[in-house]
């Protein structure tokens, strides 16, 4: 089987996570610059199987979009536009205030938990572990 990616996409830095190839758990896989995640996943799909990326859906906690959702919305045309590998939006509401409740329920030292880089990479293995369960 392949893989599934999750991206947790930022203004400046871009959490990323991925399924074991038997798509059971969800494990983080980096947090790269935004600016060179196009490259980093064409990089990543070319050395791994992955059938799907599923892309955090930015939006309010009322359910409005919020304003990286036009950024999100265009880095998702253009993967489609070059890419075969299909995109699904999955709601990404309060998966930073999970990821920071992760880390201090993990026992991290406040320096650790204020590693924006780490925030994003777990957001994105929540994005992608909610998915999972959601289809189940």
């Amino acid at each position: 089987m392949s893989r599934i990616l999750a991206v947790d996409y930022g203004k400046k830095r871009t959490g990323l996570a991925v399924t074991d190839p038997l798509q059971i758990i969800a494990n983080g896989l980096a947090t790269v610059p935004t600016a060179e995640l196009y490259d980093y996943l064409v990089k990543y799909t070319q050395t791994e199987q992955v059938e799907l990326i599923v892309v955090g859906e930015p939006k309010q906690p009322n359910g409005e979009p919020s304003e990286n959702l036009a950024r999100v919305r265009e880095f998702v045309a253009r993967w489609k536009k070059r890419q075969q590998i299909p995109v699904v939006y999955y709601d990404e509401r309060f998966t930073s205030v999970l990821a920071h409740k992760a880390m201090l329920d993990g026992g991290l030292r406040k320096k650790a938990r204020q590693n924006k880089a780490l925030v994003d990479e777990i957001s994105a293995t929540i994005i992608l572990q909610s998915y999972l369960e959601s289809k189940r």
